[in-house]
Formats: structure tokens, sequence, C-alpha cells
């Protein structure tokens, strides 16, 4: 912890109040100092945008490592990385080891709790700064609580039980904090994000149209996920859980703020092609802001492999880093879902300007594909969307299953997203098959439709975790999915899953520095 003090005092980087991608350096200055003025507390809570949790979507060193968020699919054996770096291998063969990832689980531990000590920072601060008006005061405090509990989410899922520092570390008296358990952990998280969406005053309208400020849904979206994420493992929450999951999904929902994209009337003008290049849109509830000339998009590096790149692709370092399996594929059906048909979510050929058609044997992102950056320039300026509206209506569908049964309501939000996708079903079709459906039944629905439409947003470990399911598919009929137990399953490189897989290791390096720290069981 005193490392985390130390980097937040000097302040590395500021980020202006009106653009979180142009950095300010400024010099070193005291915490009393640097709380003086509004603009003082602006930047504070602007830099978390861009640190912890708010970094998890970009590139943790390079091209060769991936994402942070891509972690996760690798660790699930459906999804693959071509390269062989140590850090990325050891999570696909299921070897790692509190030492032999130590390079990254070090970047993530301190990137999430040096965020962490901000967000504490501007909370403690920020009230005591004159000329910022009592609706401004209250906005940033809840943008700071925000990330406060977007950053914990992230390290509770990924660690399990973890500190708890809720204050300001002044000297060192205290620097040594033992992990607080799982469900504490969450009920703090729970306590910050309704105090955001309570008090904060935040906008109603989606993140994009906000300046793409954390919104009242975007709060609301993540309250969903993490009661969603308490009902199931490790926490095994009451029903309740899934009662105020459902609440704040349709809190969401009710908004009338929110709506899914639809297609076009051909191909070219699905719903996905939209989402591939509109940057404004109603379905997209947290997005990664990024900048051709400040910080660029490198995922459309990513959409061909790299051994059989399109002619005049402009990237030099590009591959296919989150490479679906074909285990993940066979999730899909061919022939009725639009999704994984050719440059819609995924792609697997191109066209030369003679119209010949050059299959190169993987089904890359084409979600992430930007046409003048992969042809033109090599610099991406979209941003992601990292968190979308089918999401909402997913766990809206779950929740109130559970807790509910298998209402018409459930069965609309779970037809609203498979009708998209096999678009030329009749959408009564859909509803027909899914309102026979037990309980159980209709959830693994849900399941399955996590994960096809959120394929892209890096989800599929976070329902491994939380289930203790394990998807499986067969190449002979595709589009069907089996869920069986998780311990005991094997990847696809045919090496069984343990229960320490479902956490990953604390750093040997973190419980050297912190002797309050105990390891995660089986490492």
């Amino acid at each position: 912890m005193k490392n985390y003090l130390i980097i937040f005092i000097g302040f590395l980087v500021l980020v202006s109040c009106d653009d979180f991608l142009t950095e300010t350096p400024e010099t070193q200055i005291s915490v009393n100092q640097f709380y003086e003025t509004p603009a003082h507390a602006r930047s504070s809570v602007n830099a978390l945008y861009r640190s912890g949790a708010g970094s998890w979507y970009n590139f943790s060193t390079s091209y060769w490592d991936g994402v942070d968020a891509m972690r996760s699919g690798y660790l699930s054996g459906l999804v693959e990385h071509p390269e062989s770096r140590v850090g990325v291998q050891v999570v696909k063969d299921l070897s790692l080891t509190p030492v032999n990832l130590s390079q990254w689980l070090n970047s993530v531990w301190s990137g999430h709790y040096n965020s962490i000590a901000r967000a504490n920072l501007a909370i403690t601060n920020i009230p005591g700064i004159e000329g910022l008006s009592e609706a401004e005061t209250n906005r940033l405090l809840a943008e700071a609580r925000f990330f406060r509990a977007y950053n914990y989410f992230n390290l509770v899922k990924n660690f399990g039980d973890v500190p708890l520092v809720m204050e300001p570390v002044e000297g060192l008296s205290g620097i040594f904090v033992p992990r607080d358990n799982a469900e504490t952990v969450y009920q703090q998280i729970i306590a910050d994000l309704e105090w955001a969406r309570d008090n904060g005053g935040l906008s109603t309208v989606p993140f994009p149209m906000n300046n793409y400020r954390v919104t009242r849904g975007l709060v609301e979206t993540i309250l969903a996920e993490v009661y969603l994420q308490m009902a199931g493992f490790p926490v095994q929450g009451e029903e309740s859980m899934y009662a105020n999951a459902a609440a704040a999904a349709r809190s969401v929902i009710n908004s009338g703020e929110y709506e899914l994209i639809q297609n076009g009337p051909t191909p070219e003008q699905s719903a996905y092609n939209v989402i591939r290049n509109s940057q404004v849109e109603r379905e997209y509830i947290y997005d990664i802001e990024f900048n051709a000339n400040i910080s660029s998009n490198p995922y459309p590096s990513l959409v061909y492999p790299r051994s059989s790149r399109a002619p005049g692709v402009k990237y030099t370092d590009g591959y296919n880093a989150y490479l679906l399996t074909d285990e993940y594929i066979n999730f899909f059906d061919p022939e009725m879902d639009l999704r994984i048909q050719n440059q819609q979510m995924f792609h697997h050929y191109y066209e030369t300007e003679g119209g010949e058609q050059v299959e190169f044997g993987e089904h890359a992102p084409y979600l992430w594909h930007e046409d003048a950056a992969v042809f033109e320039t090599g610099v991406g300026s979209n941003n992601l969307h990292a968190l979308r509206y089918p999401l909402v209506l997913l766990i809206a569908a779950e929740a109130i299953a559970r807790t509910e049964g298998v209402t018409s309501e459930a069965v609309g939000y779970l037809a609203d997203v498979r009708d998209r996708a096999y678009w030329q079903t009749d959408r009564s079709v859909i509803v027909n098959q899914l309102s026979g459906l037990s309980e159980q039944e209709f959830v693994e629905e849900v399941w399955k439709e996590r994960l096809r439409e959120l394929a892209l947003d890096f989800k599929v470990w976070d329902d491994v975790r939380r289930t203790r399911k394990y998807p499986t598919s067969s190449e002979s009929n595709p589009g069907e999915v089996e869920f069986v137990d998780v311990i005991g399953a094997t990847n696809q490189r045919g090496v069984p899953f343990q229960e320490k897989h479902l956490l990953y290791p604390i750093s040997s390096d973190e419980i050297q520095r912190n002797p309050e720290l105990t390891q995660n069981p089986g490492y």
C-alpha cells in the first residue's frame, strides 16, 4: 500500500476536465496543495477513467500480450492467442503460478489499488473544496465512488478475498492490510454504487451522449452485474440477489433511454455493422474512448491473422490475439445466426480486388474492424463499446426467471436479443420455443445467448466462475450447447480445470511486500 500512496502523491498523470485523452503532466505536489481548486477536483476524478479498471480494456504492455480483459478468455480455453509469450502461455495451459505470472499480476493488482487510492483521496477531499457547487460536488463524488466500486468488482472476481481500503493512507502506519472476505467486499461495492445512483444526480442519457461520463444507466448496469455475480459462486447469495439484479436491470430498461440497434435490409446494414462503425447509439452503456491523434484504438490491429493478411493491411505487428476456438465457434448456428456469418461479429475470409475469396481459416473479430485504420492509416480512432444494452436484457431475463419464473417478460428480453441475431426467423417462433421451457432450461438458454452475444465482451470466464458450469459444443451439431461441471472438465489442450483456476493467484511479490496477505488455495 505504501507504493500506491507514493504513486498517488506524485500524481504522475492528470487529465484535463474536458478531455480524458489529453494528458497534462504536473510537478509533484502534496495532497493538501492539490485539493484546493475545482480544477483539481475535476482532474482527480478524470484520472480514474484511464486507470485501474478504467484501463482494463487497454493493452497491458504490447500487442504480444493482448488486453488485460482477454486473459480470462485464454484461461477458459475457449479463446486462443497465437503467440507463445510466457505470460499468456501459462494461462492457456493452466500452469500459472504466483511466480511465472507475477509481472501481469503485479500490474493488475497495483493498477487497481492505485486507482482505488486516487478514488479514496477524491472522496475524502472534494467536499472541502471551495468553488464547487453542491450538484457538481455530488456528481464528482458519484463518479469517484463508481470507479472505486468498479475497481473492487474487478479485483474480487479475479482474486476473491482482497484487502478493503476505504480511507486515504497517511504515513506508514496501517499500510499492511489483510484480505477481507468476498461478501464484505461485494457489500461495499453495492454501497458505493447505490450512493452514486441515489445522490450523484447523474445523467440518464446513454454514455456517449453524456460526453463519455458516468451515467445512471452505467451505474445500474454494473449494480445488476454485481448482484448477478453475488447470486452465484463463490458468495452464493440469497435469492434476493437475483431479485435485486432484476430490479437494477429493469430500471435501465424502463428508463426508456436504451434500445437495441435494429438490422437494416441487407447483411451489410446489419446491427453488428452499425456497432462496428457508429460511435453514438442508444445501445452503448460504457465506451472506452479512443482518438487517433492522442490515444489510438489498437483493436483494429487484431482483426486478421499474421499468417494470412489481407492485401494492403497497414499494421505490421497486428495479429488475431482473440481467436475463437472451434469449440466456441460451434456455439453458433452457422445458418440461422447472423453473428457468426462473414463480416458480422466475425469474419473468416476477405475478397481481393478481383473478387476472389481468400479464406484465412480463423474467425477473427470483425466487430473491431475499422476500415480506414486497417487499409489506410494503421491508426484506430473508433471507441470500444465495452458494455452494451443486450447485457442488461440478458441479466433481466435470467434474474426474473430465477425469482418469478419463465414469465412473458423474461421471455421477451431473451427473445429481443436472439431475434436480432436470428434475423430471418419470425420472432413469434423464438418466443414460442422459449415459453415452454422449465426455469433451468430457460436460464441455460440465457447462458447460451450470453456466450454468443457477448463473445467479444470478455464475459465468458465470469459466467463460468459464477455458475460453475463449463460450456461444450459439438462439431456435428453446431448451435447446440451443453453445460458440464467446470471442475474436472478439460480445456482445449486436454488439461483439467481445478478449483484453484477459478481465481488468479496473488503475486508472490505482493505477498512478500505485505506480510498480512495470504495466498489463494491451490497455489
